[in-house]
Order: structure tokens, then sequence, then C-alpha cells
């Protein structure tokens, strides 16, 4: 009986486990006698039998009481006992089961594999025994069902029970029938009989259906299935989980409720959906139902006098339809109950005084799939998210702008000190440069001082020495000795100092200056003493010749050579500076021969060399004026005007006094500015005027006039009323005016300063004007510069294959040779909105807001009004803050338009920036499509050699093998892949766990996996199943 190692391992845990209660232990001899019987109904081999032998007593006495009740169980279902025998038997059975339920609950695994192995096939005995204690419910059902006729000979019952009668009987328990000869369960329970069951066989089923053997059994199985190794046995079993939902045919309600739950944790656990269905799916056959869940639905809504089962049964249904992933296969299911009338039998429990009914019914509910509604719901919720994503956009929008603005004012800050700091900077280099001057003439002065001293103390040196030495020395010159020295014994310091000027001319030469060489010296003088010779005619010569002659102008350019090409190369045909033009500009520092020494001038050739090429078209550039708008003067009759007058004045919704004394005091509280606006086209011309001053001097009734009349009336009584009107309009577009204003002054000394500091740009001029060069040379000649909008023509130079043109060869000269300065467009800041601006118009608009404010001045000091002092406390320094920011716009945008070589004046920003903002889109396009054709390239190469190595495996047959069976491998692991969970994995005791827990918290489906509650406690995960 199994394997006897494994019982003498477990032996201590099955004895500390609870038992059924048994009979006290008999003598020995009848012990041995009794364990002889048991071992030779149990046909084991001799090895087995020795093994046994060797047990103690205790383990003896264990062994014969399971054995015999395993027999007792076999012999309720020999059909050849007679009836009394049988009776006996069955008041016996229940016990038995009950037993072997707590057998199975509460012993080792060991015991219950013992139990379950080939050798006792507990689980075919108590399957089998199922089917036969439930076979005359299912029997009397059908009979029922087809009303007594002969067809019933035909019932598929026998698909599931077995024809107990004839030759298909069970052994005997007394019988020793050898193991191969024993009937398989499987085949048994699917034999079809052709004849009708015996009677007493239907006899003794009815009379073990009266007991609660059914209900004993399948907590047998319960408890077996709590097992992984029984669960696994159990739905492996072909005939198991069938039998569990045949037993919903049961009178018993208890019984039925106690297979709900156990049905209901299978379908939680990996795979057991597919195996309950498939039971109900043999159920509905077996009971010829219509419909699946036919008989269900029937006992759910009948028995309503049992709560317990009812509970169940919701819980059931509830699990079986959403516990499903496939959101299509669960509202096929519920279509299924529904076709079966639950939702009318729900609307009528929906008043239950069960609260275990009503949580389990709601959570049903809940679970409900309205396919129409969820349509609805889709339909909205795209309307939703399209509304979500514009308002979305319309707030990043708006943050954008405001981060924009705030981010453009601390630039043009910044920008402001360093264009204040650069003008100083200049103006300290400038008075360096000046001090410096002053330092190096002083110090030649100094050291010209001090040579000329030294040379004049010689000089007296050598005179003294002359006037001490022989006589004889004189006779070498008499006659200028004596001249000299009867002439002027003593001369002055100033003779003295022109003299020893010029003597030092003679033997003491001046050493030679630092820069160019001065002229040559004179002839030496005679070879007299130096004091002897005669002063020349000529004065000193003057300080400044000995200073370096100076370099040649600065504006002066170098002559470019023309560049000799292998290949003619067409014309780029851009706008060039004249060299008169280059001083003060970017070109002025650029140095494109440097340019062409390091770039790869053949392949430039190879791409862009062609035969012919068209005349050259200089593009020129032509100022397009905007026209101006001129004031439409529409003269109206005086009927419409009053009809025109009438309808703003309801749409102020303000009386005349109100409206003039708001006027009159400029509260922009009382009247908004767009009504004044509006007001301000109904001043009261002279005529109208002359008009109402001569009805009031007619002394005619007030009243008697319209309403139009008298607002008129009033309104042309304020005094300086168009002044007043303008001052009021202005304070209340005053604030909107300068947001408006600012950001815009701000873009243009934004991004005119970061254009002219960008090196990366200037650079990338550099190499356009080299490549230019390089292409010109031999037919236009170099050129120092070219004007911006020929930044506009790269893309009209194409390369001799016509697939790319200039500006690409340069993105890749820039990404292969600069890469530093491929990002060159990020120190361009706001560009395209300067390129938005019309600096003419901003100008202007600053100069309104300063009118209107030296207006409100001198209506502030004809009249003392609170409003108006208050205005002009809070926004004269916002006003002067604006001008000083058009000052610097304008002079940042002159100096950066002079730096390109441009002229302010026919160059306005919306035509210099717009350039940038081309050049830098195409630039950042044709990198894009640089990238494109490498990616492509790359493709192409990796994809040639893919097919060369396919070309290689193919000539091997083993390659070829290899990688099919690979691949089957691959999309067989991505087919288990969609359900990868097995049928039952992780600890014992889980199937226990599941149904106490659904007692507790009812299932919740998930939207896209199917899932429970109680699957979040890591005591209950689902990864154990």
């Amino acid at each position: 009986m199994g394997n006897a190692e494994s019982m003498e391992s477990q032996l201590a845990v099955i004895r500390s486990r609870a038992a059924p209660v048994r009979l006290p232990m008999p003598d020995p001899a009848e012990l041995e006698e009794r364990f002889s019987i048991a071992l030779n109904s149990m046909n084991l081999p001799p090895d087995k039998v020795r093994l046994l032998r060797c047990y103690d007593n205790e383990k003896k006495w264990e062994l014969i009481c399971d054995q015999e009740r395993f027999q007792k169980l076999r012999g309720f279902l020999d059909p050849a006992v007679t009836r009394k025998k049988f009776r006996r038997r069955v008041q016996e059975s229940t016990q038995t089961l009950r037993e072997l339920e707590i057998s199975l609950r509460t012993n080792h695994i060991g015991w219950v594999r013992e139990f379950l192995n080939e050798e006792n096939q507990g689980l075919d005995v108590l399957v089998e025994y199922l089917s036969f204690a439930q076979y005359a419910v299912t029997f009397d059902g059908e009979q029922s069902e087809a009303g007594g006729e002969s067809s019933s000979i035909d019932s598929p019952w026998s698909r599931s029970i077995e024809d107990l009668h004839g030759d298909c009987s069970l052994p005997s328990p007394s019988s020793s029938v050898p193991r191969a000869s024993r009937h398989s369960i499987s085949s048994t329970l699917v034999t079809r009989s052709n004849t009708l069951p015996s009677r007493r066989t239907l006899k003794n089923s009815r009379l073990v259906c009266k007991k609660d053997d059914v209900h004993v059994c399948i907590m047998c199985l319960r408890a077996i299935m709590n097992y992984q190794y029984g669960f696994n046995m159990v739905m492996s079993h072909p005939h198991a989980v069938n039998e569990i939902a045949l037993s919903l045919n049961n009178r018993n309600a208890r019984t039925k409720a106690l297979v709900l739950e156990l049905l209901a944790a299978v379908c939680l656990v990996r795979g057991g959906h597919e195996i309950i269905l498939s039971a109900f799916d043999n159920f509905k056959t077996v009971c010829s139902e219509t419909m699946r869940f036919e008989k269900l639905m029937e006992h759910f809504k009948n028995e309503d006098d049992n709560i317990d089962f009812m509970v169940a049964c919701m819980q059931f249904i509830n699990i079986v339809v959403h516990s499903v992933e496939d959101m299509n296969f669960r509202v096929h299911l519920q279509y299924d109950f529904t076709k079966l009338n639950l939702d009318e039998h729900l609307e009528r429990l929906k008043h239950t005084e069960s609260d275990r009914l009503q949580v389990q019914i709601q959570a049903y509910l809940d679970n409900v799939f309205d396919v129409g509604t969820l349509l609805e719901d889709a339909e909205t919720k795209t309307a939703a998210l399209e509304r979500v994503e514009e308002l979305e956009e319309n707030l990043m929008s708006e943050r954008l702008l405001d981060v924009e603005n705030e981010a453009m004012l601390k630039i043009v800050e910044l920008e402001k000190q360093l264009m204040q700091t650069n003008k100083e900077l200049d103006q300290l280099r400038d008075v360096y440069a000046s001090a410096n001057s002053q330092v190096h003439t002083l110090r030649r002065m100094v050291r010209e001082k001090d040579q000329t001293i030294r040379r004049q103390s010689r000089l007296e040196r050598q005179a003294h020495e002359a006037q001490a030495g022989p006589a004889p020395q004189p006779q070498r010159g008499e006659g200028d000795g004596g001249v000299a020295e009867s002439a002027s014994p003593s001369p002055p310091p100033s003779l003295m100092f022109s003299s020893s000027s010029v003597v030092s001319n003679g033997p003491y030469p001046a050493p030679p200056p630092p820069a160019p060489p001065p002229p040559p010296p004179p002839p030496p003088p005679p070879p007299a003493g130096p004091v002897s010779s005669p002063l020349p005619p000529c004065p000193c010569p003057p300080l400044l010749p000995l200073w370096p002659r100076p370099s040649p102008a600065r504006g002066a350019v170098k002559i470019k050579k023309p560049i000799q090409t292998k290949f003619r190369m067409p014309v780029l045909n851009w706008v060039a500076l004249k060299p008169s033009q280059i001083n003060g500009t970017v070109f002025n520092d650029i140095d494109d021969e440097t340019i062409l020494q390091e770039l790869d001038v053949e392949q430039f050739e190879e791409l862009f060399k062609t035969k012919a090429q068209g005349p050259a078209v200089d593009v020129t550039l032509s100022r397009q004026k905007a026209p101006q708008k001129t004031p439409s003067r529409v003269s109206l009759l005086e009927a419409n005007r009053a009809k025109n007058l009438a309808i703003t004045l309801r749409k102020a919704g303000q009386g005349s006094e109100v409206i003039c004394r708001a006027i009159q005091t400029f509260d922009l509280r009382a009247v908004r500015v767009d009504f004044v606006e509006c007001l301000m086209r109904f001043l009261p011309t002279e005529a109208e005027v002359k008009l109402l001053r001569q009805y009031e001097r007619d002394r005619k009734p007030l009243e008697a006039l319209s309403d139009e009349d008298r607002f008129m009336m009033q309104f042309s009584r304020i005094e300086r009323l168009n002044q007043r009107m303008s001052i009021i309009t202005f304070m209340g577009n005053f604030t909107d005016n300068l947001q408006m204003l600012t950001p815009q002054l701000h873009a243009i000394i934004a991004a005119s300063v970061s254009i002219k500091s960008s090196q990366k740009l200037k650079k990338i001029l550099e190499i356009i004007l080299a490549l230019g060069n390089y292409m010109n040379s031999s037919k236009r000649g170099a050129v120092y510069g070219f004007k911006l909008q020929s930044l506009d023509l790269l893309l009209e130079t194409k390369s001799t294959d016509r697939k790319q043109t200039l500006l690409h060869y340069i993105a890749n000269v820039v990404r292969e040779k600069y890469p530093a300065v491929a990002l060159f467009y990020n120190e361009l800041h706001y560009v395209d909105k300067a390129a938005a601006v019309s600096l003419e118009n901003v100008l202007q608009d600053v100069k309104e807001l300063q009118r209107g404010m030296e207006l409100t001045w001198r209506e502030f000091s004809v009249q003392h009004n609170a409003t108006l002092k208050d205005f002009i406390s809070r926004n004269e320094s916002r006003l002067s803050k604006l001008q000083e920011d058009a000052r610097i716009a304008q002079d940042a945008f002159d100096e950066v338009v002079k730096f390109f070589g441009e002229s302010a004046k026919t160059t306005p920003p919306s035509v210099f920036f717009p350039v940038f903002v081309r050049f830098i889109k195409a630039y950042r396009l044709a990198e894009e499509e640089n990238e494109q054709r490498r990616r492509q390239e790359q493709m192409l190469l990796e994809k040639l050699e893919q097919e060369e190595q396919d070309q290689e495996e193919t000539k091997s047959p083993s390659h070829r093998g290899k990688r099919q069976q690979q691949e089957l491998i691959t999309e067989l692991r991505r087919r288990q892949g969609k359900d990868s969970r097995h049928v039952y994995e992780g600890k014992d005791g889980a199937i226990e766990d599941i149904i106490t827990v659904l007692k507790t918290v009812p299932f919740t489906a998930r939207s896209a996996k199917r899932s429970s509650r109680f699957f979040c406690d890591p005591a209950h995960s689902e990864e154990h199943y």
C-alpha cells in the first residue's frame, strides 16, 4: 500500500494529526489474521508485502482500519448485494465517508498521496461512488422531462455515469481481481448503454441519494483539491469536475451551495474557468438542457427560501461571467444569463432582506458591461479628450508666452548691462591708449634728454682737456681755434645744447630707432676737434621723425587672388559687398582662405561641378513699404448719427449725468474704455454746438428733445472736451499698450544683441563665404562679404546629381569639421518674435504714449485732479523705462544691421530678422534630411550584409533547419504567453483560502485583467495559482 519508505518517514506526523475514531486494537493473533486479509485484498507485489509485514502492531492496525473503510466504500457500489444487505451497508456508508473526509482533511499529504495513487485509485472510487449516488436523481429527472416515452432509452445519461448492472458491475469487495483486469473508471463512465438501467440499481441509488453521501463526497473531493497534488489530479480527471457539476441536481440545497462554492473557487484558479464551462456543457448534454445554465437558473428562481444557496448561486454567476479576461467573451456569457431572464429575477430580488444576497447582487451589477453605455461613454470621452487637449494646449501656450516674456525681460536687462559695460570698457580702452601713448612719448623725451645731457657733459670735458693741453696742439687748426676762442669764450647753454646735438651726429652717432631706419647720417667732420668745428647753418632736426612710420590705413583690405578650380563650378548668385563696405562689419575679421585650407575642396568640386550655367541673376532687395491706412472720413446724416449715438448709449446702460460726470472726473470705474472710444466718434461739431446753444437761447423746453439730443447738450458743455476724452482714453489703454509694446522692444533688443555677439553664426558665415568664393572666383572673382539676402540662394545651388543643395553640403561640413558650431541657432534668441515686429510702428506708438503723458500733465496743471495725480505718479516711471527700451532697441538694431553691411533705412526688422528665421529653418531641415539620408544608407548597407549572410547560411542545410526550429519555438512561446498560468501552482490550502475569502468579500472584476479584490492581499496573491 504505497511506498513503505515514505510511510516510515511520515509516521510521526500522521500520528500527531487527528484521525477518525477506530475500534481498539485486537489481540495479536486476530491482528495478524486481519492484516493478512487486508494484504490479500490490496494485491501488492511480494517485495511490498514483505516490507509491510515488518511493521509494528500499531502501524498494522492503522493500515487494517483504513483498508476496511476503503473496502466498505467499494462494497457500497456492488449492485449484486441483496436489498437488505445494501440497506445495512448504506447506514454505514455516510459514517465511512465522513471518516474519510476527516482523514483527507487532517492527515498528512503522504496519506493523501497514498490514497490517490495507482494502487488504491481513491479518486476513481470517489467519483464512481458520487456518480452512483446521484444516478437515480439524473435518471428520474430525464424520465420526468421525457414524459415517460420510450425514447428515454437513448438518453445521454450514460455519458457521465456508469451503467452499474450486467457486465459492467464493479467487483465485490472480497474479490481479488488482478490489477490488469480492472476496468478503468474513465472507460467505464463513458460507455453508452442501449438498455434501461436495472430496477435494483435505481432502487439502490434512490436509497443512497436520500442520505448525505453526495454532500460528504463533495466535501471529500474539496479536501483532496485543497492539496496541490490532489487538485492537479482532479483537474486532469476526465469526469471528476463533470460529476461535481452534476451534483447540482441533488435535492439538498446545502449540497448545491457547497458545489457552487467549490466551482466558483475553481473558476478563479488559472485554467479553471475553461474546465468549469466544459463541465456545464457536459451538464447541458446529460440533462438535456436547451441552453447552458438552464437548470442552475431554475434552481435559483425556485429555491428562494434558502438564502445560503441563493448567495452561493449569485456568487457563482458573478464569477463565471466576469472572471474572464476577454471582454467580448464576458459580454457573451453575460448575455447567456440575460436570455435566461436573470435581469428580471434580479429586479425582483432588489428588495431582499438578506444583506449577503444584496451584496452579491450588487457586485454582479457593478461588474455588468452595458455595451450601449460604454459606446456612449467612449464617444463622450473622445469629445472630452479633444476638448481637454485643446484647453491644455491653450493653457500651455499662455504659460509659454508668459515664461518667454519673463525670460526675454531678463535677457534684455542683461543685454543692457552688457552694452553699458562694453561702452565703459571701450572708454577705458581709449583712455588707456591715450595714456599709454603719452607715457611712451614722455619716456622717449626723457631718454633723449638724458642722452643730450651725457653728450653735453662729454663735450665740456673734451673742451677742458683741450684748454689744458700743450701749446703745439693748436697749430693743427690755428685759424679756426683762434676764432672760436676769441669769438665766444663762454657760449650760452642753448648754444652748447645745439652744438652738442650737431656734434653728436659726427663721431658719436645716435642709436637707430626701433621702427623704420632714419635717413643716412651727414658726412663726418674734419679731423679737428669737435669744439673747433663750425656750427651747421640749419637748426637741429625735429624729434617726430624718430617715431616709426605709420602703418597702412585700417580700412585697406588685402587683395584676394582668384582661385583656379579643376572643374567648372556653378555660380552662386549672391549680392556681394564692396571692399569699401567691409570696414566695421562682421566680414572684417573673417578669413575664408583658412577655411578653404581645412575643407576637402576636391569632394566639393566633385559634388557641384557643372558643364553650363545660365547667366547669373543678381537678386536685389526692394523695400516694400506697407500701405498706410488713411483714416476713412464718413459723412453721416444727422438722423443716422443720432441713431448710432442712441445705440451706443444703450450699450452703456447709464444716464447722461453719470457719463458726463465720469468724463469730467476721469473716473474709469464708472465708464469703460471701449465706451469712451465709441463716444470719441460722437464729439459735437461746431455746427451741432451752435445749434444746441441756439436752442438754449430760444429757451425752448429741454424735455421736448430726445434722449440723444439731451445727452449731446450736456456732453457739449464739458470744458476741454476733446482733451478730456483723449486723456481718459489714454489712461484706460495705457497699461494694455505698455504690455503690448514692451515684449516687442525686448524681442528686438534680445535678437539684435544675440545675432551680433554670436561667434558660431560668424563661423557659419565664414564657411559660406569660403565656399562661395571657391565657386565664383574663376568667373566673378573673390569677394570680401555678401548681403544677408544671399542666404536664401543656398537652397537654389544644387549638386551635380541634383540630390542635395549647397546648404546640405554646408550642414555636412559643419557636422564633420566644425561640430562645435552645429547648434549656432541656439545662440540666436527670439529671432522669430523680432521678425514679426514693426519697429517703426512701435516707436511711433511710444511717441504717442509720450504725447498722451504730456497732455495729461498739462491737464493736471490746469486742474489738480486726484485721479490724474495718481495715474502720473504710478505710470510716469514706467513710460520712462519704455522710452529707454525703445532707444536701446533702435540703437541695437542699427548696430546689428550695420554690422552685417546693411542699412537700417532700407532694411527694417520685418526684412532683416526673417532672413535668419528662414535660414535657421532651412538649415535644420537640411540637417534632418542629411540624417535621414545617412540612416537610409546605413539600412541599405545592413540589408546588403544580411543578404550576404543569408546566402551563406542557405548553403548550409544544418543552419537552415536550426533557424526554422528556433522560429517554431519562438511562435509557440508567443502563443503560450497569452495565458502562461498553469492549472495549479503554489502552496497547499489555496482552495480553502479562496472559498473563505469569497464568503467575506464579493468578487469584483477588473476592466483589463480578471482578478478579485482579495488578490490584492499578499497572503492570497494570484501568483499562488
